[in-house]
């Protein structure tokens, strides 16, 4: 068998997109064990200090002016690959990427993030890049941003997705529903109890996973593990507060004066775990976060979810039946009672959750891809 080597290309402009880079790598050489990989933050690839001033002010503009964000997601969703938006986009270290991607000579190149994939699909129709481009959209919802002529794979999270595409033009052979990529830990069956006692809460009592994004995007993280903390309804809690040390220390007279269990952390890499130990989860709309709740089979309850992608994504999870969601306080707090107190309706979830995925995600891209490459390479071999 032929040395493989792949090239991928994710964003860390919110979390999601390098995580399902990390998926693919994972699934990759679990069926290539030789593959030599290539993994690029296509924000750092082009300048560090780009990077670095991107991906603070849209964690910033998300923190604090979410409509601001939504306004402009939703203006570009439908904007046409031929836009002199788009051009400029599709321009963005075009000589740097080629020239790079020359010297390396991968045998095919992945995209979690869709700027870098306009890029790359526009030298795939000049013929400058050479090799099968594959995206992978990492949201439940459709926008031109993820569309572009010369990508020769779309892996996409839902049929809905697939739909979307097909109507904006993309051949239905070019497309695989195989939901997103997630790592394969969140297919491990997990014992429930066993990660409690690890945890050091209670067995017997119903458990609620507060996640506020790697970087704290949650609005209210404070005031729901306060609440959580002190209601005489029965249940326990654990939350995740990212990188966010405001909110990390903000919680300390909470777990000193509330009379229920709480189980805080910062920034964690063992989420699986958190989440198979969980009963209900509050979180944000993150496309990957949607992903791997639905794999652990745990309800969802979205707070203020964030216009655009988030929105979307939320809209598609309470569409399935495998969440819900809260637009104020009051929203949040009659969802969250109301689940704890009729946990049929939260059973009812996870069945909803279990029917939208088929598992193994981030397997079955992987498999679609080479199914690709191997076509493409016997394409070249005729020619």
């Amino acid at each position: 068998m032929e040395q493989l080597s792949v090239l991928i290309f994710s964003a860390s402009f919110g979390a999601g997109h390098v995580r399902a880079a990390e998926a693919i790598i994972e699934a990759l050489r679990a069926q290539r064990p030789n593959v030599e990989i290539t993994h690029l933050d296509f924000g750092a690839f082009l300048s560090k200090t780009f990077n670095s001033v991107i991906k603070s002010t849209y964690i910033e503009l998300i923190k604090h002016t979410p409509k601001l964000w939504g306004k402009f997601y939703y203006r570009t969703s439908k904007i046409p690959p031929d836009s002199l938006f788009q051009r400029f986009l599709n321009g963005l270290g075009r000589r740097e990427f080629v020239k790079f991607i020359q010297a390396l000579q991968p045998d095919l190149v992945i995209c979690t993030y869709p700027t870098v994939a306009g890029v790359l699909a526009q030298q795939r129709l000049k013929g400058i890049l050479n090799v099968p481009l594959v995206t992978i959209v990492t949201d439940y919802a459709v926008h031109s941003q993820w569309i572009h002529p010369g990508v020769d794979l779309y892996i996409v999270g839902c049929q809905s997705v697939y739909n979307g595409l097909v109507s904006r033009g993309i051949k239905p052979n070019a497309i695989i529903v195989t939901g997103i990529p997630v790592s394969p830990k969140f297919e491990w069956q997990l014992d429930h109890q066993e990660i409690l006692n690890k945890l050091e809460l209670k067995p017997h009592l119903p458990t609620v996973l507060i996640m506020g994004g790697a970087y704290g995007v949650l609005g209210g993280a404070k005031w729901i593990c306060k609440i959580l903390a002190e209601t005489t309804v029965p249940v326990q809690s654990i939350i995740v507060c990212g990188r966010d040390e405001k909110l990390y220390k903000a919680l300390d007279s909470v777990l000193e004066e509330g009379r229920n269990p709480v189980a805080r952390f910062g920034f964690v890499k063992n989420v699986e775990e958190l989440m198979s130990a969980a009963d209900m989860i509050i979180t944000k709309a993150g496309g990957l976060t949607v992903a791997e709740a639905l794999t652990k089979r745990v309800p969802l309850v979205i707070f203020k979810p964030i216009p655009g992608q988030e929105e979307e994504n939320a809209i598609y999870l309470e569409g399935i039946g495998a969440g819900r969601v809260a637009k104020n306080e009051e929203e949040l707090e009659n969802i969250i009672f109301s689940l704890l107190q009729h946990p049929q309706d939260l059973e009812w979830m996870r069945r909803a959750a279990a029917k939208a995925v088929t598992g193994r995600a981030a397997e079955h891209a992987v498999e679609g891809m080479l199914q690709l490459l191997e076509k493409s390479q016997n394409t070249q071999r005729i020619g």
